[in-house]
């Protein structure tokens, strides 16, 4: 647990935060100073309410080149689905500033749009345009490298995705995220690999025992090298994981490589029927 929450820690120390910008740069630009101003009137209120986006629409209204307010006006668009209104939004502060909102913008069509394509140029574009860490998604869950490899993962292209795991997570100064390995582990397995699946996921429990999912998989690839003992008793640790809550959920999607407490269930049915099966 201490290591989960130091993980937490340097995440949320590492991730490019959209923290409000500093008005007094403004300051001999009386127009775009008072739209900053606007924007600093509209963050008092809740997110989405109509006396926020009423300010945030006036900000635009004073300095329509000002980023963050378009930015911050999709948002509440995103959360309650209404992806339309919120793309029209984002574009424009990715066209103002892409440096400060492409990987943002990318981060999302994963997240919320499952658009891997439209995900993967965004975040190729980043890093042709930086000569910098691209940094982190919004949520510090994953750095962009990874979240670009989970991209390239559910498109089919194995191979491609593999090669920007290995790269990001072999690299010096590599900052290993909470599911990186679990990610990996799968991919490994879902492909055959059950050796090295096993090798993944086991690391992946070192570096964060917080997953039943963790689990679920390991015991499959157990299961699929014939071990047993490990996979009947792998598989009622993430049986046991999922009912004192360490599984991950997520407010708004579902979670690439999720698995339920079904599966898992499932799963231990047909292990326990394959006991009582006789021999032929």
């Amino acid at each position: 647990m201490k290591k989960y929450g130091l993980l937490c820690l340097l995440a949320l120390l590492s991730i490019k935060l959209f923290a409000p910008p500093n008005c007094e740069i403004y300051k001999r630009d009386k127009i775009c100073y008072e739209s900053c101003q606007e924007a600093m009137k509209a963050i008092r209120y809740w997110q989405g309410s109509s006396q926020s986006q009423q300010h945030f629409n006036r900000s635009i209204e004073l300095c329509p080149g000002f980023a963050y307010s378009h930015m911050e006006k999709a948002v509440p668009f995103l959360k309650r689905g209404k992806f339309i209104q919120w793309k029209k939004m984002i574009d424009k502060a990715v066209e103002l500033e892409p440096q400060e909102y492409l990987g943002y913008r990318g981060w999302c069509r994963l997240q919320f749009l499952r658009d891997y394509e439209g995900a993967i140029k965004d975040i190729e574009r980043l890093k042709e345009l930086v000569d910098y860490d691209i940094g982190f998604c919004q949520t510090g869950d994953y750095h962009l490298n990874i979240a670009l490899a989970l991209c390239y993962k559910e498109i089919g292209q194995i191979d491609k995705a593999k090669e920007i795991f290995e790269q990001h997570l072999t690299a010096h100064n590599a900052y290993i995220g909470l599911y990186d390995f679990y990610h990996l582990g799968v991919i490994e397995y879902e492909t055959g690999a059950y050796q090295k699946a096993i090798e993944h996921l086991t690391r992946q429990i070192r570096e964060n025992d917080y997953l039943g999912e963790t689990y679920y998989f390991l015991a499959l690839a157990h299961k699929a090298l014939g071990n047993e003992q490990e996979y009947r008793s792998t598989l009622k640790t993430a049986k046991a994981y999922y009912q004192a809550g360490k599984f991950r959920t997520d407010t708004y999607t579902e979670t690439i490589d999720k698995i339920y407490f079904v599966d898992i269930i499932e799963e231990l049915e047909a292990a326990n029927a394959s006991l009582k099966t006789p021999p032929k």
